[in-house]
């Protein structure tokens, strides 16, 4: 007995030591009660504050006051209906754009205008008169890229600042449906390479009908989209990219025969029209039949009248485009769409 007894004993107080060991574990896991409510009360006043804190972004704040923004916008953005985060995806918009409102005298227009010319020419060139920029100019170009800030090339010599098109894809997409989610993603994608810039396309016939067939699939897809109007004028415009080009780059001058048609796109319109179920494919197929076609079968096949302004433009391929377009069934493009498709993650605005 006198032998047990310290045994006893020590398994006693083990046996003591592992039930009281749980309830020590969840008294130190388990806020209490009042701090998270305190948490909570902290996140709904940080949500409610939001459309104000965006509001008072403008072009003396820097980019770490965005970013507190942008982190706080993940937060509150689950909590939200699609409504309500539409109209923080809007109000993002203004934020950036007053943000990136730049006041310039003369000189340093000009300055800019140089540094834009020497960037086009020399992408690499260290930029000598820095110093001759407004303190705006210095400050966005030095902090490129942060806070989803970039610097494009606008075309002609013009470059401009932008709100990277992965930043709708990034801080609002994944909290959103999922047609708005594959919408955005997909958009942001595609216009990190802006598709044409000086009138000519600056991507190639296979990436312009890789771009055609998604949208062509996200409108089967998503009927219901909210974003379903865009989707359509992607559409067409990827699908006249494809089969008339633009104009510093047609596809071709003549449509004559095939001979007449950039090898390339020939190429990438004879693989597309050998699928099936796709409206662009048939298309394909129609552009095709279209080439054999000779001027006189056109003309009798294909009626077009063209007014007397056409007549008079010196176009002299007019008929036969207008031909092209009837027989594919292209409708015809309002060339000042007030939408702009090709610099974000959604269409916006075309400025005026």
């Amino acid at each position: 007995m006198l032998l047990f007894k310290p045994c006893f004993l020590l398994l006693c107080g083990i046996l003591l030591s592992a039930c009281q060991q749980p309830e020590s574990q969840v008294a130190q896991e388990q806020p209490p009660k009042q701090q998270q409510q305190e948490i909570t009360v902290d996140l709904t006043e940080m949500c409610k504050n939001l459309k104000k804190n965006m509001l008072e972004i403008n072009n003396q704040r820097t980019t770490f006051a965005l970013e507190e923004i942008n982190q706080d916008l993940k937060v509150c953005l689950p909590l939200l209906k699609l409504r309500e985060q539409k109209e923080l995806l809007e109000l993002s918009g203004t934020m950036y754009d007053n943000f990136l409102q730049i006041e310039r005298t003369p000189q340093q227009q000009l300055a800019f205008e140089q540094y834009a010319f020497d960037m086009a020419q020399h992408p690499t060139i260290q930029q000598s008169h820095f110093e001759q920029f407004s303190l705006r100019d210095q400050y966005l170009i030095k902090h490129q890229g942060q806070a989803y800030i970039e610097l494009m090339d606008q075309g002609e010599g013009m470059l401009a600042y932008r709100r990277s098109p992965q930043y709708l894809a990034i801080v609002f997409a994944p909290y959103m449906p999922e047609a708005e989610k594959a919408f955005m993603t997909e958009l942001a994608q595609q216009n990190t390479q802006v598709p044409f810039l000086d009138g000519a396309l600056t991507i190639d016939p296979q990436e312009i009908v890789i771009r055609a067939l998604f949208w062509e699939n996200y409108l089967q897809q998503y009927p219901r989209s909210s974003y379903h109007r865009d989707a359509e004028y992607l559409l067409q415009m990827y699908t006249h990219f494809l089969f008339k080009g633009m104009n510093n780059a047609p596809v071709s001058e003549s449509y004559h025969d095939q001979n007449a048609i950039h090898s390339s796109s020939l190429f990438e319109i004879e693989k597309l029209a050998k699928l099936k179920h796709s409206h662009l494919a048939w298309q394909a197929q129609r552009f095709l039949q279209f080439l054999e076609l000779s001027e006189q079968q056109r003309n009798v096949q294909i009626p077009v009248q063209l007014s007397p302004q056409q007549k008079q433009s010196g176009q002299s391929n007019l008929q036969t485009l207008k031909q092209l377009d009837q027989f594919l069934g292209l409708p015809e493009l309002n060339t000042r769409s007030p939408r702009d498709c090709f610099s974000d993650a959604i269409c916006l605005p075309s400025a005026k």
